[in-house]
């Protein structure tokens, strides 16, 4: 299993190819450029959810329920990761593109705070990403390292939060989606006063 696709860089390669396929089907479906611009935009929206979350909770997943399952998704922490910055950089694709396309649309869309709240994720999920490879872990330090990937992880959560909470009236699958979000908190807490307990 350790030179399986669902191991390490090659699971990253995999994920990615599977986005860059299903953002490919999302434009030959759109009817015409500004729809093909929306979906990849949503599609990717969902997936870098997806994918964050499974990082980001990998290790309170194993603390509260070990399993072979949930020990290998803590091994792929940082593969699932790097999976993420490739579906937000496909996400920010769409979005330039949409704002190329009709930017009047785009206006409407969102606002100057949204822009620069998303950058800033972006400048964090850029420097995480960065910093996901051992060279570069060594040179930045074990404490620095912590930090970079503790706020960024965090800004990130809060920045799909902050997007599925303002989207709550557009339906119910904004409403599972702050489930989602409102779900890796409470797991990250639970399993954060496990350990405590366990420490006492």
């Amino acid at each position: 299993m350790k030179g399986s696709i669902f191991n390490g860089w090659r699971l990253t390669a995999g994920i990615a190819a599977v986005l860059v396929l299903l953002s490919a089907v999302m434009v030959q479906m759109a009817p015409d450029p500004v729809h093909q611009a929306r979906w990849v935009i949503q599609l990717t929206a969902w997936t870098s959810l997806l994918l964050f979350g499974l990082a980001f909770t990998a290790s309170s997943l194993v603390r509260l329920s070990p399993s072979p399952a949930t020990r290998w998704l803590r091994r792929q922490r940082r593969y699932l990761g790097v999976s993420f910055a490739v579906s937000h950089l496909i996400h920010l694709f769409g979005i330039f593109a949409l704002m190329d396309l009709d930017y009047a649309l785009f206006q409407q869309l969102t606002n100057r705070m949204t822009v620069i709240a998303g950058g800033g994720a972006y400048l964090l999920i850029l420097a995480m990403t960065l910093t996901s490879f051992d060279r570069m872990v060594r040179l930045l330090g074990p404490t620095a390292w912590g930090w970079l990937h503790l706020i960024g992880g965090w800004y990130v959560w809060a920045s799909f939060a902050a997007s599925m909470g303002k989207r709550l009236g557009q339906g119910p699958l904004y409403w599972l989606g702050l489930g989602v979000v409102l779900s890796m908190l409470a797991l990250r807490l639970v399993s954060r006063r496990v350990a405590t307990a366990l420490v006492r």
